[in-house]
């Protein structure tokens, strides 16, 4: 199975993913989490200062984690899309026809959980933005998303929430019922 998790930064998205690695159910998968430090570091600009072609190495990225039969990642397409559609570099034109093209391999999730922020603090990590606005923003842009391409997904995406042991107790039931 293809798992994937979406929301804006800072809420718990890696940390998630960390935690599952450590189930037996969860044995035979990859995992994949975010690289934003690696890519920053290769001059990549992230965050409201993102261009077209980083956010197409970002889309590129999880494109190939869909190679993988059984993958559980931190980011989506979703993900890319949003931030793709607030980076200040990218036209309103560039950003709805990269959306057009990236929302192509929403269906091959077969399951997307959508992680709000909604109490959940914003936590520096040095790397992405603390900018509240911001962060509210993109998780915005990633409900839209989610919203307005029902017929994109295998599953309906579902909201989780709570600490990461809830969380993941929410996960088992989506997945094995």
């Amino acid at each position: 199975m293809k798992i994937g998790f979406c929301g804006t930064m800072s809420v718990g998205k890696t940390t998630l993913v960390n935690a599952l690695k450590e189930l037996p159910e969860f044995e035979k998968y990859e995992f994949r989490t975010e690289r934003s430090k690696y890519l920053r570091d290769l001059g990549i600009p992230l965050n409201t200062d993102s261009t077209l072609k980083g956010q197409t190495v970002f889309l590129a990225e999880r494109c190939s984690e869909l190679f993988n039969k059984n993958i559980i990642t931190d980011r989506t397409i979703i993900d890319v899309i949003a931030f793709t559609n607030l980076a200040k570099s990218i036209t309103v034109l560039e950003g709805d026809m990269f959306e057009s093209y990236a929302v192509n391999f929403i269906n091959e999730y077969d399951y997307i959980f959508y992680i709000s922020p909604e109490g959940i603090p914003i936590e520096d990590n040095g790397i992405r933005t603390t900018d509240i606005e911001y962060r509210k923003q993109i998780d915005e842009q990633i409900l839209k998303i989610i919203n307005k391409y029902p017929t994109k997904f295998k599953n309906p995406p579902l909201t989780i929430t709570g600490d990461v042991e809830d969380r993941i107790d929410q996960i088992r039931r989506a997945i094995f019922p």
